[in-house]
């Protein structure tokens, strides 16, 4: 038992090392982590060096990161969002799937693969990398643009096909183990019901026990309630012969629209990045790179017509929806690679026997080398992808649910400003961790997010990196320099406000990155000063220079406190009643 724990912390720091290592060196050269993943896998697995085994046993913990990535695709897309793309999704999506695996299937049929193999070959193929893509897309600032919204519409559709795909492999099976798995036409029954099942547990379950975590205001407790809504989902769909993915994202799909969507996002986002990495660990290491040894220019050659098959395909699609043949190219050359779920699903067919392990190996090459080329493919048509990316919004609202300014806190300070902004169109994400604030303002069509604004990861998750207002108007002295030093260096492109609690907040933020302070009761004190000058009958030009002189003093009082740091440093300059006989 003690060896067995020694060997899985060495098999763990190897990996980890050689991940972190090569996912470096990737990113530097402009080759994204996912190749990083797979060539730091195969370089220590049983086939090059041989430092680490059991690849089989890793993957299982490994295909959570696959689950985790579903979920929060999931809670990118409310119902509404859902709704409005539906054409998209099961227009444009179906018919690339469809399109494309046939016609990769044809060219895996002429390569002289019989033709239950083909089919188990091609349609996998079919899918492109969602853990590649999604990345790309949100790195460029094109996530929420139309092309941007398209291509997550064809990913999205990819990732719901995963069940039908099981399904028909299942049903392919020659594996005599499946003779008592249950018929394709009784899986479509389990996957309807399971996802009705979920639909209503998300409704009548998930928000109240989000909503009582919520309440307890500890963060751990909501890591955990995360994890276990995913875990409890997907375990559901694996108990029913079902995809944990599709149940992973149905989850993601019935707390999208909630008050938790981004404290979820940012809560899971660590883990899922962990497993992704070490899926594509696993895949690299189940490579088997002599019998792709013994057949280079084949790997090379099919990898070549997968890419040139699915850009021709998604071109010829994109021109039949109307997109411009730039746009059309540059989305077919973005979704040409081969997906991390083709592993999966070339899994299930090895175990089904529909292809040897062998055949397996050679057609994971292949994806790998696809995914390798969209960098390259995509650096090298920059020039037609002339799209711009639309910031301004009109009047009328936003055309996406990205926002332009996040106001944390929502009380009566954030409710005043919030209602200036959204006066003037600009569309806003409110964040608050007061549950009960969050119940009120939905009563009057607010959207208010759970969560702590002050955390980089959850800003981030709410649109930080895309927003041109970061306005700080929290109850309290919850603010200081140092938060907003990490504010400013993680969104350099935000203007950020901050509501101070008193004059002794304000000194503290003198020479903080944000751009504009305020005392939160300043301006209504010197208002109500000034009703009570004119309720004595003063008249307004002196109240006008009661209010100057007093500013005037206080400004200086101000700049003395700063310099010194030091409260006291102003004393003198207090304004004092005159002494009374």
């Amino acid at each position: 038992m003690e060896h067995e724990q020694i060997s899985l912390l060495r098999d763990g720091a190897i990996l980890l090392g050689a991940g972190l290592f090569c996912v470096l060196l990737f990113r530097r050269l402009g080759l994204g982590a996912t190749l990083g993943y797979l060539v730091a896998g195969a370089a220590v697995g049983p086939h090059v060096l041989g430092l680490v085994g059991d690849a089989e046993s890793k993957m299982g913990i490994a295909e959570l990161g696959i689950t985790l990535l579903l979920f929060i695709v999931g809670l990118e897309l409310n119902p509404t969002r859902l709704w409005r793309m539906k054409q998209e999704i099961f227009g444009v999506g179906l018919l690339q799937v469809v399109a494309c695996g046939l016609a990769i299937t044809g060219i895996v049929w002429i390569a002289h693969f019989s033709g239950p193999a083909a089919l188990a070959l091609g349609l996998p193929l079919a899918l492109s990398s969602t853990a590649q893509v999604l990345p790309m897309l949100q790195s460029s600032g094109r996530m929420r643009t139309p092309f941007g919204e398209r291509a997550f519409s064809i990913l999205l559709f990819q990732d719901l096909s995963i069940v039908p795909l099981i399904t028909i492999l299942a049903a392919m099976s020659r594996n005599p183990a499946d003779a008592n798995a249950p018929p394709g036409w009784l899986l479509g029954v389990y996957t309807v019901l399971a996802v009705v099942g979920l639909v209503l547990a998300g409704r009548f379950v998930l928000r109240p026990f989000f909503r009582l975590i919520g309440n307890l205001g500890e963060r751990e407790m909501f890591v955990f309630a995360a994890l276990f809504t995913v875990i409890c989902s997907a375990a559901i769909m694996e108990v029913l012969g079902l995809s944990t993915a599709l149940g992973a994202f149905i989850a993601g799909v019935m707390l999208a629209d909630s008050p938790y969507r981004h404290e979820l996002e940012a809560d899971v986002e660590p883990f899922r990045s962990i497993l992704l990495g070490l899926f594509f660990l696993a895949v690299g290491m189940m490579l088997d790179l002599t019998a792709i040894a013994e057949r280079p220019l084949f790997v090379l050659a099919m990898a070549a017509a997968l890419i040139a098959t699915k850009t021709l395909v998604i071109f010829l699609i994109g021109l039949a929806f109307r997109m411009p043949w730039r746009g059309a190219l540059a989305l077919g050359l973005l979704l040409s690679q081969g997906g991390e779920f083709g592993f999966v699903l070339f899994a299930q067919a090895q175990n089904g026997l529909l292809i040897a392990p062998e055949a397996a190996s050679l057609f994971g090459a292949i994806v790998t080398i696809s995914m390798a080329s969209t960098p390259f493919l995509m650096s090298a048509t920059k020039r037609f992808r002339q799209q711009p990316i639309v910031k301004d919004q009109e009047r009328d609202g936003p055309k996406t649910d990205g926002a332009n300014a996040i106001i944390v806190g929502y009380g009566r300070f954030g409710q005043t400003v919030a209602q200036m902004l959204i006066a003037e169109g600009v569309p806003v994400t409110l964040v608050d961790t007061d549950i009960e604030m969050i119940d009120v303002a939905s009563e009057f069509g607010a959207k208010v997010y759970y969560g702590d604004g002050t955390r980089l990861d959850l800003l981030r998750q709410a649109g930080a990196s895309e927003a041109e207002l970061l306005l700080f108007c929290i109850d309290g002295d919850q603010i200081d320099a140092d938060i907003l030093e990490g504010v400013h260096a993680a969104f350099p492109n935000a203007t950020i406000f901050v509501r101070a609690y008193d004059r002794r907040a304000l000194i503290k933020l003198s020479h903080s990155k944000a751009e504009y302070v305020v005392r939160e009761v300043l301006e209504s004190a010197i208002s109500m000063g000034r009703r009570a000058l004119g309720a004595i009958g003063v008249d307004d030009t002196a109240i006008d220079r009661a209010e100057q002189g007093y500013r005037a003093n206080d400004r200086e009082r101000l700049r003395k406190q700063v310099e010194a740091g030091d409260l006291r440093a102003g004393i003198g300059g207090i304004i004092t009643q005159p002494a009374r006989d």
